[in-house]
């Protein structure tokens, strides 16, 4: 299926932030209901800063509960050991088939840092450098196997081939990897790198490192030019622009039903609010602005931040994304059961294997 004016189909996802949800299986419903949906993938948002279940671990129970929707946690770099976060990650994908995700962050503030008591507060820029170092370390560990290193010979009790392990020998500014990994390689090769690339800081991680952006923008003219400028960051990076998939970020309240709004518009919106761009309005008006930005090429497609998660995601996957795929511009079932393959992504070939590095 191929959407009109000669672009890809859409790509959609949804958050699962809830507040104060401790129990992880009030996820699984929305993830279902989400996956029934054909949305690309599901958000977990965590941090240090406030109380909360581990994302990535919530995203791990949810995991068996669901078969095709990828499975996005946020994972933050600052204060966490990376060789600890691609192992984890990796598990995720191993857990998920082939599903998962993981949405780099930092951490700023001193109060952050204290529950660590390993280091300061730095400055976002840093921070961002050393998140770039780590998404560059994960991939070389989850490449630190070959994907026929196990044999699992019980013969002659051999588990793995030494000679397709590999020492990765990474150094960061903060940290020092040897590798291997102790996971074997992930079944997508990488799991899937996304970025809020709203903030400079962070954009330039996105650009070099993210198979999708997330950029909270209020209009399709800010949303194209900052992916014009993420995809000619990308090239210059040595990437193909194409491998990036940049989605806006909305937060979405379609609890007021359809009102009249300005073509392309839904709900008078978006506009901006402390938590982001918010569009308030229904779901019809929603599936209009979603279709415009897509066929101006503002945007691939889009992450929805539900205000109300029950009520909201249900409106979304029975009205809007129902909309979007009468009109051919969303999947109607997964072409693949990856969340590389939902996203058009190629599985990245192993570097290790490619140029024979020495173990």
């Amino acid at each position: 299926m191929t959407a009109p004016h000669g672009r890809g189909l859409l790509h959609l996802a949804a958050a699962l932030d809830q507040q104060a949800a401790f129990d992880a299986a009030s996820y699984v419903g929305p993830a279902q209901l989400a996956e029934r949906g054909g949305l690309d993938f599901v958000t977990l948002g965590d941090t240090f800063a406030r109380p909360g279940p581990d994302a990535l671990a919530v995203l791990s129970r949810v995991a068996p509960a669901t078969r095709r929707i990828g499975l996005v946690p946020t994972v933050t770099t600052t204060h966490t050991e990376p060789f600890h976060v691609q192992a984890a990650v990796a598990t995720l994908d191993w857990v998920s088939r082939g599903r998962a995700g993981w949405q780099l962050d930092v951490s700023t503030t001193e109060g952050e840092a204290r529950l660590f008591g390993r280091r300061h507060a730095a400055p976002a820029d840093a921070l961002w450098r050393e998140a770039g170092e780590i998404a560059e370390v994960a991939a070389r560990l989850w490449d630190s196997w070959e994907d026929d290193a196990e044999i699992r010979d019980e013969a002659t009790g051999r588990f793995v081939d030494r000679d397709k392990l590999h020492h990765v020998d990474f150094r960061g500014a903060t940290f020092f990897v040897k590798g291997p990994s102790i996971v074997p390689r992930p079944p997508q090769g990488h799991p899937v790198r996304v970025v809020d690339a709203t903030e400079g800081p962070a954009r330039r991680v996105a650009a070099r490192y993210a198979d999708v952006a997330l950029v909270r923008v209020v209009g399709p003219a800010q949303a194209r030019a900052v992916r014009a400028e993420l995809r000619d960051a990308a090239a210059k990076f040595g990437r193909d622009p194409d491998t990036l998939r940049v989605l806006g970020s909305l937060v979405v309240d379609l609890g007021d039903g359809e009102r009249a709004a300005e073509p392309g518009h839904g709900g008078g919106g978006p506009r901006q609010t402390a938590q982001g761009p918010l569009y308030r309005g229904g779901p019809v008006d929603l599936a209009e602005l979603i279709a415009a930005w897509h066929a101006s090429e503002a945007v691939d497609g889009f992450h929805l931040a539900p205000v109300e998660p029950h009520r909201d995601l249900e409106r979304l996957v029975n009205g809007t994304v129902a909309l979007l795929q009468h009109r051919g511009l969303f999947r109607t079932f997964y072409p693949g059961s990856t969340l590389r393959e939902h996203l058009g992504l190629a599985r990245p070939a192993n570097q290790y294997a490619m140029t024979g590095g020495a173990s």
